[in-house]
């Protein structure tokens, strides 16, 4: 008889998960069925049924959170007034366009200018921004801002930076540096190693939540067919930054003009954002 009991986090299959049920095994020799919930972030939510002492990795990672709670006891009055304010200010921060949380949750210093782009996107019901600011005037941080307040209010779930290949490594590093946001760069290594990890037919774009690919890769049908296979037909709560944007200009109107394959898969995939 396993002593696994609802509520409790495991760990099954090299991923963590929460028990949402469990059903004793009918006889001692048959097993016990246990209904999980994922809670990673690129699955989350996503259910899983196990027969619980057939599973070779299997272990409960720690008690039950309610237990936890119920043992520690009231929290302090003046704790509790803290977080009871820090959830009103979020409340009405999400609700409110002219209140901004993401220049506090940043470690740059904002400048007054870049608060205007995203003053606008919070006015804006479906956000579409072209920034065309000078050279070292922080456009990586106007979009930085807008990003971090649309997750904040959970408006975005799905990021999507594609920008020229030699600034890669440089979106990845002040997103994570400036605002606190981990990017995978999806390129042949990171492809490789989810195949390995999960299988010759996964689709990488599906591993995680943010991304961060070269515009050189993104013209690659290798790379862009399954893109749109993530995105769908429509990707409510997605959002995609494009770095040098004039890269993707549609063809002029010359009669023998044609518009380019970096042209062609952002408009596919904007079709399908928000």
């Amino acid at each position: 008889m396993t002593d696994i009991v609802t509520g409790q986090i495991v760990r099954v299959r090299s991923r963590q998960y929460l028990v949402e049920e469990v059903v004793s095994k009918p006889s001692p020799e048959q097993d016990t069925k246990v209904s999980l919930s994922c809670l990673e972030d690129d699955a989350l939510g996503e259910s899983l049924e196990v027969l619980w002492e057939r599973e070779i990795d299997a272990k409960i990672v720690g008690a039950t959170s309610w237990d936890s709670i119920a043992n520690r006891g009231f929290d302090n009055p003046r704790l509790f007034s803290a977080y009871l304010h820090t959830l009103r200010w979020n409340c009405v921060t999400s609700t409110d366009a002219k209140l901004f949380q993401a220049p506090y949750r940043a470690g740059i210093e904002v400048k007054a200018y870049q608060l205007e782009p995203l003053r606008k996107a919070l006015l804006m019901p479906r956000v579409g921004l072209f920034i065309a600011d000078d050279v070292g005037l922080g456009k990586t941080i106007e979009a930085g801002l807008i990003l971090r307040e649309m997750l904040m209010r959970q408006k975005v779930r799905r990021v999507v930076i594609s920008c020229p290949p030699s600034v890669v490594r440089q979106w990845q590093e002040e997103m994570e540096s400036r605002f606190g946001l981990t990017f995978m760069i999806l390129d042949r290594e990171f492809i490789a190693a989810r195949r390995q990890e999960r299988g010759y037919g996964i689709n990488p774009w599906m591993t995680h939540t943010r991304f961060i690919i070269s515009h050189a890769l993104l013209r690659d049908e290798t790379y862009a067919a399954p893109l749109r296979d993530w995105l769908g037909d429509f990707a409510a709560a997605s959002m995609l930054i494009l770095d040098e944007a004039h890269n993707a200009a549609p063809a002029s109107g010359a009669k023998y003009a044609v518009d380019s394959q970096l042209t062609k898969t952002v408009r596919d995939g904007s079709n399908a954002i928000l």
